[in-house]
């Protein structure tokens, strides 16, 4: 195999640049999440065939055009800033190899597309895309293509295959300028992106939590399934429900998997993450670009509705979300990690959705019409659950493609194998004039220990386990409360004095720890009918309810299932008549804002000063005007940071010799403190005549 050049960009060969655009900023900071935990492949790759009788030169000759005429293909990003440039056309030798195989069918083409997909794209110094040529007999059959995520989307993707097929058939080049995100950044409105940050917020606290985890999965589950599903009979029942309702395609089947998720769970509201194109006006939809991005479609069934008005309620609802194509990522992401500290529930979307909407006649035909119902596993990652559905449809010559991905704890194997054969069955039946209402009920029963909060479903025992992961914590022990009318329903403490709940919307009700080291009192319902879980926790001396409160918070990301409280019921380690330590009035759904605390270890130290440097408008650490110390008890968001600031804030940290936080990490609920502790110094570099320093 040839090897591809190796090159770096000198600035004399930039001819334009500019600022990353407000999506190319979420994928800019996306690509230093590891891979197993990262939503978006990066690269993106796929193929084109090879039409007779193009050679490889004119394979060449075609992207060299398309090079010169696209310039994405010729854009770096800075490392640390959020800025692009665009190179002249003959700036670096074309990034294309060759293979051969002894067939190309799809199984040579679907293992090198993989292992392109697997070669690094460094889109600082390099072009962002790469190309490989299929070759059989020494002829070329396919070209595959994998492209940078910062720089070009799927769509774009897309659009760049569809040119090189139609070049290496003899078509003309289109008329008119292909856009470029730097196009786009002129265009950002503020005020727009304001209005979509409110309406994802907003949906996002209005959605309960966990919905699809109390309902399958295996327990404790911590890997991924990723499923292909392919079927030709789904495709036209999905066509012929379609064409009945004056719905597109992808709408309906959209319908379909809410449907699914409601009859399986029992809940009628919960939000769905749709990716759109971001390419409405006809100038934009030839673009080889990045401009896709998701936005929050709100499902609420009505129990007992006909399939016909979930199909028009979804199509409403997507409809008036996708006015909130463009918003800014970087602001929105640390604003959900600030509602979410506050509120005390990690918000996920209970279902990622995707449509692959573009044709793709480009693709190598298959010598064999694809099965109905065939699948294809990938295999599992243990160490990377993700705690939403995604699916992506794909509706390709006649055949509907599902890929599914799912954490273990949502569905298994075999429930996840089931889902498509599911919907295949449930399109039939529409299809053939069945109303298929949505169930008042859930058909499946939820696992043992979860219980349904006013916020969402709640797992018991990792509350308990976040507690009792807590340094000082001896005990803890978690229950639901106040199931009475009014003032009734009640647990009666063995040695303690009644304390009254006094927070609910599913977070630990606050209540005054029983004399004693048992830690047991009395729960009382909320005025407003709404339930609350209270926590018996039997603590040693010094540890006090802000303490366990920050430790919940901070565990909101690492443990599914787990909603933050309000206050605890504490009870120290100690003589029976001592008094309860750390006890103080409950404060309302917000968290707790204790005394700030400064870096106390050179981990801490190392990520205050990064932070410090980073955050919007602050002085410079060690300037005249230098602000008080970082607080480690709060988390990044809210100190200002966005993710934009990310990867300059890990690059300052490893220069102070620290390593061991992934991106993804440090844009959640925990806290600096919380953070530090994963830190890891950076391990020595043996010098250069070999052997290890002293």
């Amino acid at each position: 195999m040839n090897h591809l050049p190796e090159t770096t960009p000198s600035p004399a060969t930039v001819v334009r640049g500019g600022p990353l655009t407000w999506i190319q900023q979420w994928h800019w900071f996306e690509r230093g999440i590891p891979s197993p935990r990262r939503v978006n492949p990066t690269p993106l790759a796929d193929h084109c065939h090879v039409p007779p009788p193009a050679t490889v030169a004119d394979v060449h000759r075609a992207l060299a055009s398309l090079t010169a005429r696209h310039e994405a293909l010729r854009t770096t990003v800075d490392p640390l800033r959020t800025l692009q440039h665009v190179h002249r056309a003959d700036w670096s030798p074309l990034p294309v190899d060759h293979i051969e195989v002894p067939t190309v069918d799809a199984a040579a083409l679907e293992a090198a597309t993989a292992a392109l997909a697997r070669r690094p794209i460094d889109p600082e110094r390099n072009p962002p895309w790469l190309a490989r040529v299929v070759l059989e007999a020494g002829r070329p059959r396919a070209v595959l293509v994998a492209v940078h995520h910062v720089v070009i989307d799927g769509w774009g993707l897309a659009v760049l295959l569809d040119r090189l097929h139609g070049l290496l058939r003899g078509d003309s080049a289109p008329e008119g300028t292909p856009t470029h995100p730097l196009d786009a950044v002129a265009a950002q409105s503020p005020e727009r992106a304001r209005a979509a940050e409110h309406e994802w917020l907003t949906r996002l606290a209005g959605n309960p939590t966990g919905v699809l985890a109390p309902f399958g999965g295996t327990e404790g589950g911590g890997g991924r399934h990723r499923l292909q599903y392919r079927s030709a009979g789904a495709y036209d029942d999905l066509d012929r429900v379609a064409r009945r309702h004056r719905a597109s395609r992808e709408v309906v089947m959209l319908a379909a998997l809410a449907h699914d998720i409601a009859a399986r769970t029992g809940e009628h509201r919960f939000l769905a993450s749709v990716v759109v194109s971001n390419r409405a006006r006809v100038a934009l939809r030839s673009s080889v670009d990045v401009r896709a991005l998701t936005v929050p479609v709100q499902i609420d069934l009505r129990p007992g509705a006909a399939f016909g008005e979930v199909i028009a309620s979804v199509a409403a609802a997507s409809a008036a979300a996708y006015r909130y194509g463009e918003w800014r990522p970087a602001e929105l992401v640390a604003a959900q990690a600030r509602a979410d500290r506050r509120r005390g529930a990690v918000s996920v979307p209970t279902l990622e959705y995707n449509c692959y909407s573009w044709p793709r006649d480009y693709l190598v035909p298959a010598r064999n019409a694809p099965p109905d119902g065939s699948t294809g596993w990938m295999r599992s990652t243990p160490d990377a659950p993700c705690d939403t559905l995604y699916v992506d449809l794909g509706l390709d010559a006649g055949v509907l493609t599902l890929d599914v991905t799912v954490g273990d704890h949502l569905l298994d194997a075999e429930q996840t194998s089931a889902l498509p054969v599911r919907l295949r069955d449930f399109l039939r039946a529409v299809a053939d004039g069945a109303e298929c209402p949505v169930p008042v009920r859930s058909l499946v029963a939820p696992a043992s220990g979860w219980w349904r909060a006013p916020r969402g479903w709640v797992c018991l025992a990792r509350v308990e386990e976040a507690l009792r992961g807590h340094p000082g914590v001896l005990d803890a022990t978690v229950t639901p409360g106040g199931d009475g009318e009014g003032d009734g329903g009640e647990e009666k403490g063995g040695n303690g004095k009644d304390g009254k709940g006094k927070d609910g919307n599913g977070k630990v009700g606050a209540g005054k720890a029983g004399e004693g080291n048992t830690g047991e009192g009395k729960v009382r319902k909320r005025k407003d009918g709404e339930r609350q879980l209270v926590a018996h926790v039997r603590v040693a001396p010094g540890v006090t309810s802000d303490d366990l409160h920050r430790h919940v918070l901070d565990s909101l990301d690492e443990v599914p299932g787990v909603m933050a409280p309000g206050r605890y019921v504490l009870s120290p380690e100690g003589p029976p008549s001592g008094r309860p330590s750390g006890h103080s009035p409950a404060t309302g759904a917000a968290s707790p804002r204790g005394p700030a605390r400064p870096p106390a270890t050179d981990a801490e130290r190392a990520l205050a000063a990064a932070v410090a440097t980073v955050i919007p408008g602050r002085p410079k650490p060690g300037s005249s005007d230098s602000p008080d110390p970082v607080d480690m008890n709060r988390c990044l968001a809210e100190h200002g940071v966005t993710l934009v600031g990310v990867p300059r804030l890990l690059a300052l940290l490893r220069r102070r010799g620290f390593t061991g936080i992934a991106p993804d990490e440090l844009t959640g609920t925990a806290s600096l403190g919380h953070l530090a502790a994963a830190l890891e110094p950076l391990p020595l570099r043996a010098p250069r005549g070999g052997g290890t320093p002293p």
